[in-house]
């Protein structure tokens, strides 16, 4: 099977039956392609006897491993996939579940508290997923009587929330043509193969785990590692011990690894580059981990709204360019101005995408939808410049997202958090620049009272309503919080204020 013939995720199941395709490094499990295959459609088939038929939204609630991957698959095919992540506190899953219209919720047998509780609250049946010690993934108690249809390329396979700087998430619906041509544009982009063993230490709630670690590999007929999680003190002898030769991660991780190396580690031996996306890098550290590491380290850029990766830097014999995101993989990059009209090389503007796996627009927000499309391309909201080689290069967000180690983080939704707080009158969050998570959380608040809240009062209230990489690690009282004329908040302003106060 070539990669253009794959429409669905259900397609990529076809590649080498008796070829490795996932290994839980901890439980020593391997599974074969054909061993997946038939688990994924076992689970789709269960399913399908549960009630969910095609664009039926199945939450998933579970942490990273072989019962993510196979739930993943099977609920792309049975209905339409919706992960979340496991360590939500109530709140969060309470709305997430609510605004995808979840029909069922799988989890683990036993813990996942809080979604099993929110599930239970919205009224929504709850089907645990177990695996056996030899690697077999099934939902206790399945239900018969019914087979999954085989999904079509243009049915939605995934949804997931992305963050704007101001309201709720917003859902992105991406089909399983966009998942199919982005996995192949990021295989294609690395010369991917049967050959290839990757080591997934993404979260699987991530299109940056789902789409650059998981699906590509497995597009591509490759091995995929799945730990439970990153863990930098046993990432190298994993490395060595099933010869992974490429894997993807964020700056964050990137940076522990760096930290704790000061030549290359023999354990390295097998890799043939690394991969950085979801936060920039900066040229100083992309030289410090080549020289110590002795591979290409390529950084890419991408979105949840294209179905994960939008450009790259080429592997040798190609020119790499440190400082830039590379060029484009599969699709169209252009720099428009305010008015959405095209910018020259070298002119800084906002970024804009077309391609097939670009997502056609936000689910249920039509407004959020003019101001994202103009003439059938999508404004990412970031800004940035094309150099005379066509290497992209951001230059900062038009958006305010927080983006901590590559998390993205909506300041409106902690500026709500923190609102419930009785003692707060005002509150605006926003990013401050942080050594190695790109950003941190931090927020201006204005009380009631002079001594109405402490600090540490305030981060304890975000704690136990926010998953913990959304709560402020900085919290400043303050008088008032500075407006335009309009009456708008300028996060950065504010951040620049009180960054330069503090300074001073």
């Amino acid at each position: 099977m070539t990669l253009k013939s794959v429409q669905t995720l259900l397609d990529v199941l076809h590649f080498a039956d008796s070829h490795t395709a996932v290994i839980v490094p901890e439980l020593g499990i391997r599974v074969t392609y054909a061993s997946l295959r038939q688990q994924v459609l076992a689970m789709a088939d269960a399913l399908a006897s549960a009630g969910i038929r095609p664009g039926d939204r199945v939450a998933i609630a579970l942490p990273n491993g072989l019962p993510a991957i196979v739930s993943f698959l099977a609920a792309s095919i049975a209905g339409t996939a919706a992960p979340l992540n496991p360590a939500y506190p109530y709140e969060e899953f309470l709305f997430f579940l609510g605004d995808t219209n979840a029909r069922v919720l799988l989890c683990p047998p036993i813990g996942a508290e809080f979604a099993r509780s929110a599930a239970a609250d919205r009224k929504i049946p709850i089907l645990s997923v177990e695996m056996t010690d030899q690697g077999n993934v099934h939902l206790v108690d399945a239900p018969t009587g019914a087979s999954a249809t085989e999904p079509a390329a243009d049915d939605i396979a995934l949804i997931l929330h992305t963050s704007g700087s101001t309201g709720r998430p917003k859902r992105v619906p991406l089909r399983h043509f966009n998942l199919a041509v982005s996995s192949a544009n990021i295989a294609n982009s690395y010369a991917l193969s049967e050959e290839d063993v990757s080591l997934c230490i993404m979260p699987l709630f991530h299109i940056h785990g789902l789409i650059g670690s998981t699906m590509a590999t497995l597009l591509s007929g490759g091995t995929l590692v799945v730990p439970t999680k990153f863990n930098a003190l046993s990432f190298w002898r994993t490395v060595r011990e099933l010869r992974v030769t490429w894997f993807s991660g964020v700056p964050t991780m990137h940076q522990l690894l760096l930290a704790r190396t000061h030549r290359k580690p023999v354990e390295a031996a097998s890799l043939r580059f690394i991969r950085s996306c979801s936060a920039p890098f900066s040229p100083e550290l992309i030289h410090k981990i080549e020289e110590i590491f002795g591979v290409p380290f390529v950084e890419a850029y991408g979105m949840t709204e294209a179905a994960h990766q939008m450009t790259s830097n080429p592997l040798p014999p190609r020119h790499r360019k440190p400082g830039s995101v590379g060029v484009g993989t599969g699709l169209r990059v252009r720099i428009m101005d305010k008015q959405g009209n095209s910018l020259e090389n070298t002119q800084r503007g906002e970024i804009a995408i077309q391609g097939a796996n670009v997502f056609r627009g936000y689910e249920n927000n039509p407004e959020a939808n003019a101001r994202a499309f103009v003439n059938g391309w999508f404004r990412t909201g970031d800004q940035g410049y094309l150099d005379q080689d066509c290497y992209l290069h951001l230059t900062g967000r038009i958006k305010d997202i927080i983006i901590r180690g590559g998390e993205n983080i909506a300041p409106h939704e902690v500026d709500e958090i923190l609102l419930r707080h009785p003692a707060v009158a005002a509150a605006v969050t926003f990013g401050c620049a942080h050594p190695t998570l790109g950003e941190e959380v931090a927020a201006a608040v204005v009380l009631h009272e002079p001594r109405g809240a402490t600090e540490s009062a305030l981060i304890k209230h975000c704690r136990e309503l926010l998953a913990e990489y959304k709560c402020p690690k900085k919290i400043y009282l303050v008088k008032s919080i500075p407006t335009t004329a309009t009456g708008k908040i300028r996060r950065r302003a504010v951040a620049a204020a009180l960054v330069d106060d503090q300074r001073g």
